[in-house]
């Protein structure tokens, strides 16, 4: 579990603003209220960069919570900072989705998701991407409930924990300058 609660670069945790904000959403002695705290405040509180059509494009947990957007993967990345810098073990999980299936070949992209460990139940993957009409991600353990269901041939669940998000991940979100970029290079599996 160790690995799980690990500060990084780009889960940087220790940082003093994250470090705060953990401290405000922590309700002592209670990981599960704690941890439903820092998914529902990275949620709503955190614009996804798409559907805001905000900039700067942000990797690092500390500038997510900084600039308030990020991309999924950006906000799961605050997210687990969140958890591990109030002792909860958290990993990044992706699942693989369908971007456009009106284009031919139909294209797919990596969603960002964080699964926290829950005494009670393990491990659980919770989605911060931020709701809107037709997605209603929430935090009701044990019943996962995600933004978006791998319902279409090709879209799968990863089944891996990572303890640092996927390189191909950290290069789309560091190597564009715009959330228009990312968008139109979001990153897949082979």
């Amino acid at each position: 579990m160790e690995a799980y609660l690990a500060h990084t670069a780009i889960i940087n945790y220790q940082h003093p603003a994250i470090q705060a904000k953990a401290v405000e959403l922590c309700v002592a002695g209670d990981n599960q209220q704690t941890a439903k705290n820092c998914f529902e405040y990275v949620r709503d509180t955190i614009k996804h960069s798409w559907d805001y059509r905000l900039n700067p494009v942000t990797c690092i947990a500390s500038d997510v919570l900084e600039h308030g957007t990020g991309y999924c993967y950006a906000k799961s990345h605050l997210l687990v900072a969140l958890l591990r810098a109030n002792g909860i073990p958290a990993a990044l999980c992706y699942q693989r989705l369908i971007l456009d299936e009106t284009q031919q070949p139909v294209s797919f992209c990596l969603h960002g998701l964080v699964a926290v460990w829950l005494d009670d139940y393990g491990w659980y993957r919770i989605d911060p991407r931020g709701n809107k009409s037709g997605v209603d991600a929430q935090f009701c353990p044990p019943v996962e409930q995600l933004a978006f269901p791998t319902i279409v041939g090709g879209e799968y669940d990863l089944p891996e924990r990572h303890t640092e998000p996927l390189p191909q991940i950290v290069a789309v979100l560091t190597g564009y300058q715009t959330f228009e970029e990312v968008y139109h290079n979001l990153p897949d599996v082979e």
